[in-house]
């Protein structure tokens, strides 16, 4: 599957500059991140969330794990949980469950940056596939997905198999 239409088109209307990645099917933030030989600091990973009935993004390096008690305070909300992958072709039909690009834009919702990322010249993501990726300047990120910032995921070792 190639990175959707979509993306593609809406990048090109924008006139934004961006690498297409192409690598091994992958299915985590980290094993993404090693396929590319970087580091899961380095890589994007999406998230996507329902507060109190409204859909969100937040977008933390590969390497962190969302802090929920966090986020919900940070968007003022009495309930905050991920959306269950049943429901990601409804709001994502375009993109294979768990490769949703962090352009909430073209998809109606609101994307959150955590810190740890928005300090990055640049930003790599999934580009709606488990085989593609996007690098690209994160000023150039910004500009098209206009997200808040807030620190609200932490650094996650995953213990040794």
């Amino acid at each position: 599957m190639a990175i959707p239409q979509r993306i593609r088109d809406y990048l090109d209307s924008q006139n934004m500059a961006f690498e297409p990645i192409h690598h091994t099917q992958a299915f985590t933030g980290q094993e993404v991140a090693h396929t590319l030989h970087m580091s899961g600091k380095r890589l994007a990973k999406t998230v996507v969330l329902d507060g109190d009935g409204k859909l969100v993004m937040a977008v933390i390096p590969a390497s962190h794990r969302l802090n929920l008690p966090e986020f919900r305070a940070v968007l003022e909300v009495n309930r905050l949980q991920m959306l269950p992958e049943s429901e990601m072709m409804q709001h994502f039909p375009d993109c294979e469950a768990g490769a949703v690009p962090p352009f909430g834009n073209l998809y109606g919702l609101e994307v959150w940056v955590d810190r740890a990322l928005g300090d990055a010249e640049e930003i790599t993501f999934c580009a709606g596939t488990h085989e593609d990726c996007i690098r690209m300047r994160y000023g150039d990120f910004a500009k098209l997905s206009k997200p808040s910032l807030a620190r609200f995921s932490e650094v996650w070792l995953a213990k040794a198999a």
